[in-house]
């Protein structure tokens, strides 16, 4: 059997490049001959480069991940979204059929691909630039990386590479109680809801979504 469940596959690009704009910090996974390799970083994404996109970030210079050979190396960016514990208690369908059990929801993109490396000055710059801009947005006093010193910054560069991964496959994981009945998964989302924290919350609005969709 195909896994993730084809009830559970997400594959619509615009759906799956929404969700890394939003979720925008992603885990880095590549396998080096030692074994391994892991970095947790902020990425942007670049929709126009590449049947399914392109991903660019940097790493600090003494993280050896960064070190791939010319033509790339083979690599992994997951990127989780909201994830929540699932009550049966919340399945109206209980009444009937005792014989439930809880289960976990949770968003997840995958993009696979090969990861190389840019040391493009005015590149790398551009992206700090992008990068800085966008997680200041909305704040009262943005900070822009033009206050800090023009050679403090360029200094500061040659401490960081630039690395980007050729999208070949993504996938995303969306399980959202979809292999459930209308009404167990209005419950599961209703029980969400009512949830005490945020990233409960937040599935019981992808749960949501997906009844939206449904109808």
């Amino acid at each position: 059997m195909a896994y993730p469940s084809p009830a559970f596959r997400e594959g619509r690009p615009d759906v799956l490049h929404a969700a890394i704009r939003e979720l925008h910090f992603g885990l880095l996974v590549t396998r080096p001959e030692e074994g391994f390799a892991t970095s947790y970083l902020p990425w942007e994404l670049d929709a126009t480069r590449g049947p399914h996109g392109m991903l660019v970030g940097h790493v600090a210079r003494y993280n050896p991940q960064w070190k791939v050979p010319a033509e790339g190396a083979d690599a992994l960016v997951v990127f989780q979204g909201p994830h929540a514990y699932v009550s049966p208690s919340w399945y109206p369908g209980k009444r009937d059929d005792p014989g439930q059990v809880p289960t976990w929801d949770y968003l997840a993109v995958e993009a696979r691909g090969t990861l190389v490396t840019f040391d493009d000055e005015a590149r790398l710059h551009e992206l700090l630039v992008r990068l800085t801009d966008r997680n200041e947005t909305g704040r009262e006093h943005r900070w822009h990386v033009s206050d800090a010193p023009d050679d403090y910054v360029h200094a500061e560069m040659r401490h960081v590479a630039g690395i980007e991964l050729r999208i070949e496959s993504l996938i995303g994981r969306y399980k959202l109680s979809q292999n459930r009945n209308a009404a167990d998964q209005e419950g599961a989302r209703a029980g969400l809801a009512a949830a005490p924290t945020e990233r409960e919350r937040d599935v019981a609005k992808a749960i949501a979504q997906t009844q939206r969709e449904r109808r």
